[in-house]
């Protein structure tokens, strides 16, 4: 998917208050280079994450792991985020993430987990500090930047050590219905839009999927091609040259006359009046 790369320009940035107007940032899909973690601290707001879209609420902790694709639809009254972020080049080279290792790939499967005022409190300290750290009046610290960032770090692994261990919940079987599902529309929706061929590749019926995608999402299987579909195109009509006529035979649509229409359906204007938006 060609989604804009975004990095840090510096290797450890972080910050108690990033607010609507930063966020106004991320309005087009992004993939991260950078790894971020962050605390809502005050306010809610409707983001995408790996083209899932949910709602990040006050005391929900974020972790975005390089890849990541993100998106910020909007906020409900005012929105602070404490945060801290660091580049490829620093993620890549300095083994960062040891101390998260042996939870990693809870990490990745659950980006968004709520954490009580005693922790909130602890991860918003550590963003001030390094706040100070990296971005204060002398120039900065990085082997202190990256001690402190090494503490946080335990901390997070402590606290997705324990929601491992403190949960019981095995996720049903229409969920992971529901998590393939996404899956594989993620690995084919360029060459493939018909919901027969995923239930094919999942071995299950059409009117199986269909009800089970529809009782645990409330959407339809075309709906969510429709929806990763729409999230390619938009980003290559806002952050490429290509024709219309491109984006449709890159996504193998027969011709840019029935990928108009596909994309009319779905967002309410032409491929175009999108563009010039």
């Amino acid at each position: 998917m060609e989604f804009p790369h975004v990095d840090l320009p510096v290797d450890i940035i972080a910050w108690t208050d990033v607010t609507e107007d930063t966020l106004n940032l991320y309005k087009q899909s992004c993939r991260l280079k950078a790894c971020i973690f962050a605390l809502c601290i005050e306010g809610s707001l409707k983001v995408s994450i790996n083209l899932m879209d949910t709602e990040v609420k006050q005391g929900d902790f974020i972790t975005l792991l390089p890849g990541s694709i993100i998106q910020f639809y909007g906020q409900k009254g005012r929105v602070r985020i404490g945060f801290v972020g660091f580049s490829e080049f620093c993620h890549s080279g300095a083994n960062l993430m040891a101390p998260t290792a042996s939870v990693y790939p809870d990490l990745a499967e659950n980006p968004i987990v709520r954490v009580n005022d005693t922790i909130a409190s602890y991860l918003e300290d550590y963003f001030a500090l390094l706040g100070r750290v990296t971005t204060g009046p002398y120039p900065p610290d990085t082997n202190m930047a990256r001690n402190i960032l090494n503490n946080l770090l335990y901390v997070v692994n402590r606290m997705y050590t324990r929601l491992k261990l403190g949960s019981d919940r095995v996720r049903s079987r229409k969920e992971e219905i529901c998590h393939r599902l996404v899956q594989l529309v993620f690995e084919h929706y360029a060459h493939e839009r018909r919901a027969q061929f995923y239930a094919d590749k999942m071995g299950i019926s059409l009117q199986h999927l269909s009800t089970t995608v529809k009782q645990v999402t409330g959407r339809g299987v075309l709906d969510i091609i429709a929806h990763v579909v729409m999230v390619d195109v938009k980003t290559k009509l806002k952050s490429t040259n290509m024709t219309i006529q491109e984006i449709a035979y890159s996504l193998n649509f027969p011709n840019a006359s029935f990928f108009g229409k596909y994309f009319k359906r779905h967002m309410g204007m032409t491929p175009q009046e999108y563009r010039n938006s």
